[in-house]
C-alpha cells in the first residue's frame, strides 16, 4: 500500500471529527504524535487545549457557554513511564489505570464502548506509543446499531522511517455523521516536528478546527519537544 500525504489527505475531507495521528520521523530517530480536535456545535468548539503534567486536557474556552461537559472535558494526553496514551475521550484514564497494573491497551478498551451520543454514536479512537512502536484502535457502533459494539486493534510494533498512520472518528461530515472505515490510514511522515504541527493546523478545515496537539520524542534519550494549537485564543 502506498503511504498517502497526510495534509492532502486531511485537507480534502471538510469534517474528519477528532483524529490520532501517530508515526516515526524521516531521519529515524523521533517519534511524531498528531491529536486533533474538531466542532460543528457551539459547544464543541467552545474548548482550549491545556498543558497538565506530562500531558494535556480540554477545559472550556468560555466557561459560561459550557452546556454539556461530559463528552468534551477529558484528557486526551498522559504518560505512563515510557508510554504515551492518546485518545478522545475519557477512555485515557481506563486505559492508563489498566496499564498501571500491568494489563494491556487491548484489556482496557475491551471494558468500554462507543459515546452514547446518538445518532452518530460517535466511535472511541485511542493510540499507545512506547519506542519505535505504536497501537491504535477503534470502537464503533455495528452499522449505527445502539446496542452493539465492535472493537478493531491495531499494532505496529515496528514503525519504518518516514511512515506513519492516521485515524479519525468520523468518515466525513453527514447528519447523523458516517463513522471512519477500515484501517487507520498509512501516511507519509516528511517533516520535522516544527513543520509537522504547522503543516497539519493548516490541513484542518478552517472553520471546523477547534485545536491540535504535536509531540516528538527522541528515540535515544526519550526528550520531547510538545505545542499546542488552538483557535481560540
Amino acid at each position: 500500500m502506498k503511504a498517502m500525504n497526510l495534509y492532502e489527505y486531511l485537507s480534502g475531507n471538510e469534517y474528519p471529527g477528532r483524529g490520532i495521528v501517530l508515526g516515526r520521523s524521516a531521519d529515524g530517530n523521533n517519534m511524531l504524535i498528531g491529536y486533533f480536535i474538531m466542532g460543528r456545535s457551539e459547544n464543541s468548539r467552545n474548548r482550549v487545549f491545556v498543558t497538565e503534567g506530562d500531558g494535556i486536557r480540554t477545559e472550556a474556552f468560555d466557561p459560561a457557554k459550557l452546556s454539556d461537559p461530559s463528552l468534551i472535558i477529558y484528557s486526551p494526553v498522559r504518560v505512563l513511564g515510557k508510554s504515551t496514551i492518546v485518545t478522545n475521550g475519557d477512555q485515557t484514564d481506563t486505559i492508563y489505570d489498566f496499564m498501571a497494573k500491568g494489563m494491556s491497551f487491548e484489556d482496557a478498551l475491551r471494558t468500554r464502548t462507543f459515546e452514547p451520543d446518538g445518532p452518530n454514536f460517535t466511535p472511541r479512537i485511542s493510540g499507545t506509543v512506547r519506542g519505535a512502536g505504536y497501537q491504535l484502535s477503534i470502537l464503533k457502533s455495528a452499522g449505527g446499531n445502539p446496542d452493539a459494539v465492535h472493537r478493531f486493534f491495531f499494532d505496529y510494533p515496528d514503525a519504518l522511517p518516514g511512515q506513519g498512520h492516521v485515524i479519525h472518528t468520523y468518515r466525513e461530515n453527514g447528519d447523523p455523521i458516517p463513522s471512519f472505515e477500515g484501517e487507520p490510514v498509512l501516511v507519509e511522515m516528511t517533516d520535522e516536528f516544527e513543520a509537522f504541527g504547522e503543516k497539519l493546523w493548516c490541513a484542518l478545515n478552517a472553520d471546523n478546527k477547534v485545536s491540535l496537539f504535536v509531540r516528538s520524542i527522541d528515540l535515544s534519550t526519550g526528550k520531547t519537544e510538545t505545542k499546542i494549537y488552538n483557535k481560540n485564543k
